[in-house]
């Protein structure tokens, strides 16, 4: 029986599944690169010339003015827009040193119109420039200066996972009844957030805000009442006005903070516009000057008398119809 030999076949090495690996362990650079590479070493590789240098360099500065001039362009408005906006611009401008100049000769003005009527006063009736001097204060057409209360109220913040609600925030009837605590309490003059209050000073609310002789304040409300302080302290303590204040703080979680005042500086409030008036003891003389406001009206000259009486601390001459102490806010 004849045994088939088998013919070793060819040598293979230990690494021949390596090849890849190999090849890129003794030639790691790609024959390209090599082959640049040699050529540097042999001294034959091509130098950058100058002029090659400087043409890239011009051509990288075009490529840059050119990319800027087009972000320019495009964000450039139109010339129509430029025009109209230049037109109002210029308008703005106009209007606003006419109002400045018109303010100024306003000012002059009235201090003249002050001047005449003190000089007028004080020759033909004394008494009566005295009494208008009296009732300056009250009245609200002159600043007035020192020491007194200031009550900050700030509406409560919900935090995380906490319902905003209305009651939470201060309401109109809190800033009535604060006012009306003050004059009480014996307080020269009043202002709340810079706006002083007079006989006709109407405090309104509008959804969240505030409304002061139509003027919009929000949160923290500043009330500053110029006066004795231990007796402005004492008044509101002894008044409905103490215990709205304590109300707020404990059961709706709003800001109260009273601090006592060495000086305030309170602003005159704005000159009223006479619509009507009556001479005193005589009610079938009357001189009407535009339409007259409508009776009864909260807040204006109508629900209290005539415009040409004098002006007496009073903010709101109605009840305050709100939540009591301790109660439901309304």
């Amino acid at each position: 029986m004849n045994r088939r030999h088998a013919q070793p076949g060819p040598h293979r090495p230990a690494d021949a599944s390596m090849t890849l690996i190999n090849e890129t362990y003794r030639r790691p650079l790609d024959p390209g690169y090599q082959e640049v590479a040699d050529r540097r070493r042999a001294g034959t590789a091509p130098r950058r010339t100058r002029r090659g240098g400087a043409a890239l360099l011009v051509l990288a500065v075009a490529l840059g003015a050119f990319a800027s001039s087009a972000a320019s362009a495009l964000r450039r408005p139109p010339p129509a827009v430029l025009e109209a906006r230049a037109l109002l611009e210029a308008e703005i401008r106009e209007r606003t040193d006419r109002a400045e100049a018109l303010r100024d000769e306003n000012a002059r003005l009235s201090a003249e119109i002050a001047a005449l009527q003190t000089a007028a006063a004080s020759s033909e009736d004394p008494a009566l420039l005295a009494q208008l001097q009296q009732d300056a204060v009250p009245g609200g057409r002159v600043p007035v200066s020192g020491p007194g209360l200031r009550i900050v109220l700030t509406d409560w913040v919900p935090g995380p996972g906490e319902e905003e609600n209305p009651d939470n925030r201060v309401q109109d009837g809190d800033l009535q009844l604060l006012a009306n605590g003050l004059w009480a309490a014996g307080a020269e003059a009043v202002a709340i957030n810079g706006a002083r209050l007079t006989s006709t000073t109407a405090i309104r609310g509008a959804g969240a805000a505030v409304l002061v002789d139509m003027r919009p304040l929000g949160s923290p409300y500043t009330v500053e009442a110029v006066g004795d302080p231990s007796g402005l302290q004492t008044g509101l303590a002894r008044g409905t006005a103490g215990q709205r204040l304590a109300s707020l703080r404990q059961q709706f979680r709003i800001g109260v903070q009273v601090t006592v005042q060495e000086r305030l500086e309170l602003p005159a409030a704005g000159s009223p516009t006479l619509r009507s008036a009556r001479v005193l003891g005589d009610p079938d003389a009357t001189t009407a000057s535009g339409s007259a406001p409508a009776p009864g009206r909260r807040g204006t000259a109508a629900g209290r008398g005539t415009a040409a009486e004098s002006l007496g601390p009073v903010t709101e001459d109605v009840a305050v119809s709100g939540r009591p102490d301790g109660g439901e806010r309304s």
